[in-house]
């Protein structure tokens, strides 16, 4: 197995957990349970934890392209999405952390108490911008082969061969 398929295999677990977790804390503002509450703040906990493999893989998977570049990946689309993924790795572990402590926070209280508001608006809040940071990634990352022009032609570019990526002789 190589950087590029390990990154494929991770890379939808923190994009599914954190659009669950986010779901989660926003339908837990208007519906308070407390199994909700806990669900949501696992899920957004276990979007941080997941957040850092995922980067790791996309890093090693980027080195494997340095210097050979497949003809059907758009020059710059690679780098896009990981500026995107940097920002991403940071909003969701500050976000994977604040649901653990509310997560802490609410198991320690007991099964009556009720989160504060304030951690309750700061997990629905952090979700929300986490979500908007995981949705541009994936966008972005989506884009280096699906949304490439070169592969939207009828026929790859003639001084290109497919199989190999690279230039073919004159």
């Amino acid at each position: 197995m190589d950087w590029p398929y390990a990154h494929l295999l991770i890379n939808h677990f923190p994009i599914i957990l954190t659009v669950a977790g986010a779901a989660a804390a926003v339908v837990g503002l208007w519906i308070r349970r407390r199994g909700l509450w806990l669900y949501a703040v696992a899920t957004l906990t276990l979007a941080g934890l997941s957040i850092y493999p995922t980067f790791l893989t996309g890093d090693e998977a980027k080195d494997t392209f340095r210097g050979i570049r497949p003809w059907y990946i758009v020059r710059g689309s690679i780098d896009a999405h990981e500026e995107a993924a940097e920002a991403t790795l940071w909003v969701l572990l500050a976000v994977g952390a604040i649901a653990a402590y509310a997560w802490w926070r609410s198991v320690r209280s007991g099964a009556e108490a009720e989160p504060p508001r304030w951690l309750r608006a700061l997990v629905v809040v952090s979700s929300l911008v986490g979500l908007g940071f995981v949705t541009w990634t994936s966008l972005l990352g989506g884009e280096i082969v699906h949304k490439s022009p070169i592969l939207e032609a009828p026929q790859p570019p003639a001084a290109q061969t497919p199989a190999t990526g690279v230039s073919a002789p004159p």
